[in-house]
């Protein structure tokens, strides 16, 4: 820690007035830095003269006072002004959003403004159909059984399975072989 240096005392050939008792004393108190008589009182902080060498002026109390006066009014106030910038991006999204489905739903609306779309519309959502026209429904043609499955998902690893090929062609021959339809000639 730095000290402030002594004031200058009469030895020193200053034509100043005598110099006071305290500051001599105080050095005649201490030891010198090299000393290591009093090695755990040289760390002692001599609380007195470290609060004596603190000066304060009216100007620097007044400027600490409304720094801090300006901190204690600023903090709230920032922190509903970022508040308030989070909700203005969070609406700006939504306007963004908004303005987005208006777009689609404009383009619907031209879309539904043609004549083929709108007959393309009636065919599919509500078969119609033209006079003179047959249409045919077909509803679940399939059995669940023959449907495709879903495929599952893939491995990295690549396995060989154990089959052999011949007992699988003698099968599908044999169920082509004995099959009860016919394919009929023309």
């Amino acid at each position: 820690m730095a000290r402030r240096p002594a004031p200058p005392s009469a030895s020193s050939g200053s034509s100043r007035a005598a110099p006071s008792a305290k500051p001599a004393r105080r050095a005649a108190a201490r030891p010198p830095r090299g000393s290591s008589a009093r090695g755990t009182q040289d760390r002692r902080v001599d609380v007195r003269e470290w609060a004596s060498g603190i000066r304060l002026s009216a100007f620097s109390v007044i400027m600490l006072s409304l720094v801090v006066l300006g901190a204690w009014v600023l903090v709230p106030t920032l922190g509903t002004f970022i508040d308030q910038r989070q909700k203005i991006s969070a609406l700006e999204q939504s306007i963004q959003v908004s303005e987005d489905q208006i777009a689609a739903l404009e383009q619907e609306r031209e879309r539904w403004n043609d004549p083929a779309y709108i007959t393309t519309q009636a065919r599919e959502r509500l078969y119609y159909v033209k006079p003179g026209e047959v249409v045919f429904l077909i509803d679940n043609d399939l059995d669940p059984a023959a449907l495709p499955q879903q495929q599952g998902p893939v491995s990295d690893t690549l396995e060989e399975t154990p089959s052999d090929w011949m007992p699988q062609l003698l099968r599908t021959l044999t169920s082509a072989g004995l099959s009860d339809t016919a394919a009929v000639s023309r």
